[in-house]
């Protein structure tokens, strides 16, 4: 019996998906077609590896601090629990995330064939997808590095390709070839033997040890000094913020993959025809969106005249277009991206100068996900601002005070426990309260369905940073 351990890295910021992902909301937890997030897909796809000869444990999910509680909400949500969730006080790229992973497989003295995938891709034929993997962790289970190429069907730019030769057991990695040009890309096709680069890798667990020891010695043991400090808070596990901060930031493929053709360590390919996409950019969502006969396809309360090739994401109003081609149009409740779609990778520029401007639409949406529920701002001036709240059932917000502001809380459903002062009050719908400037409070929701208010903040401060916590559920104070 082989032990599986499947891996989803989540860790990623998804910026060229402005401005439907967001820092604090990134691309691998949107829901872009159907009703599941591109995560609780990954998580469902590597569900479905379990044979009668391999062993699946529960998903090991490596990703940010700042997303621990979006990570166990979607879990939550699919049905689905984590083995553990290893978490990221900085991103180091691919190579640590996939140590960690692996240290913490090796930790009960098992050396299980671990199954990485990133959080953030699409697959319109899973069982091709599990056929594939299943033979890609045989494969590894005898001790090879095995790697998921995808079956090119059009001369891609936007992906790296691995370069195979068939040696009578099946397809070994010669090469590693970086994105090419257009030409490049269609010379790859007409030849044949060349595959994209899915980033999904297959191998024991001490084997990608051994590999890392040998080709970034650095890695390994600034790695393994972090877990050494770590700290486990149910399913969470954080190495140490410190010593992880000091790991020299690297993906797998240059730390690894890259430097094994040509060396003893042997390193397979399995083909994948599955309908793979990365959805790295707004060009990649159409590729795999359903279209009409004109080439456009549409997510939302979208009308499209005279257009063609064009992408219309809408999520809060009407969008109309006309008169567009090869356009995508984004809308949300507080950005709007336009851009021409061949040129959609480019948005990380916009993203780049809204995180030095400090502009806020860098990090969050107007409605913000926090471990207790989420809050939307519906309106805002010099001195006021409007929240929607909705508060999960049982859950709480911490226990806290404000120096610049005073709020006015009305019940819209559900019930709220609040503290205000040194009095608890419960209120039902329609009922309000009023926490002046500088008072102790916090709210609660004692019952068995959201909890959902309406806040009306006024203050010469509205920042999110104007807040002492006393007590806090989620570990914030």
């Amino acid at each position: 019996m082989i032990q599986v351990q499947p891996v989803i890295m989540a860790g990623g910021s998804g910026t060229r998906l402005w401005p439907l992902s967001r820092a604090g909301y990134p691309k691998q937890f949107l829901v872009l077609s159907g009703n599941e997030s591109l995560f609780q897909l990954a998580a469902r796809r590597l569900a479905a590896l379990a044979a009668p000869d391999l062993a699946l444990a529960a998903p090991c999910i490596v990703g940010n601090e700042e997303h621990r509680f979006l990570v166990l909400d979607q879990l939550r949500e699919a049905r689905l629990e984590p083995s553990s969730v290893l978490l990221e006080p900085c991103g180091r790229n691919t190579a640590p995330a996939m140590t960690l992973a692996a240290l913490a497989a090796l930790e009960g003295g098992q050396d299980p064939v671990l199954v990485v995938t990133p959080a953030d891709q699409t697959v319109t034929r899973p069982t091709a997808f599990t056929v594939a993997l299943q033979q890609a962790v045989r494969i590894a289970a005898d001790g090879a590095i095995a790697i998921l190429g995808i079956t090119p069907d059009r001369p891609e730019t936007g992906y790296g390709y691995i370069r195979t030769l068939e040696d009578g057991t099946g397809l070994a990695v010669a090469q590693f070839v970086e994105k090419p040009d257009l030409e490049t890309a269609q010379r790859y096709l007409a030849e044949g033997g060349y595959y994209w680069n899915s980033g999904m890798f297959v191998l024991r667990a001490s084997v990608w040890m051994q590999a890392l020891e040998r080709f970034r010695p650095d890695i390994a043991a600034a790695t393994r000094a972090a877990w050494a400090q770590r700290q486990t808070d149910a399913k969470f596990v954080r190495p140490g913020k410190a010593e992880f901060a000091a790991v020299p930031a690297e993906s797998v493929d240059y730390a690894v993959m890259e430097r094994c053709p040509g060396t003893d360590l042997p390193l397979r390919m399995v083909a994948l025809d599955a309908g793979w996409n990365d959805l790295g950019a707004w060009e990649a969502v159409w590729q795999v969106a359903d279209k009409d006969a004109d080439g456009n396809a549409f997510v939302g309360d979208a009308l499209i005249a005279d257009s063609q090739n064009t992408l219309v994401h809408a999520t809060s109003r009407l969008v109309g277009v006309v008169g567009l081609k090869d356009v995508v149009v984004v809308e949300t409740a507080d950005a709007v991206l336009v851009s021409d779609r061949a040129r959609s990778q480019e948005v990380k520029q916009i993203v780049s100068r809204l995180g030095a401007e400090q502009r806020g639409e860098h990090a969050l949406h107007r409605k913000v996900h926090r471990p207790w529920g989420w809050y939307d701002s519906i309106d805002h001036g010099p001195r006021h601002q409007v929240k929607r709240i909705m508060v999960k059932p049982g859950a709480s917000l911490s226990l806290q005070m404000h120096h610049h502001r005073a709020e006015h809380w009305i019940v819209v459903s559900g019930t709220a426990e609040i503290v205000n002062g040194d009095k608890t009050i419960l209120l039902t719908e329609n009922q309000s309260t009023y926490i002046p400037l500088g008072q102790t409070h916090r709210l609660a929701n004692p019952g068995k369905v959201p909890l959902e208010i309406i806040e009306v903040q006024s203050g010469s401060y509205l920042g999110e940073d104007d807040i002492v916590r006393f007590e806090d559920t989620y570990g914030r104070t």
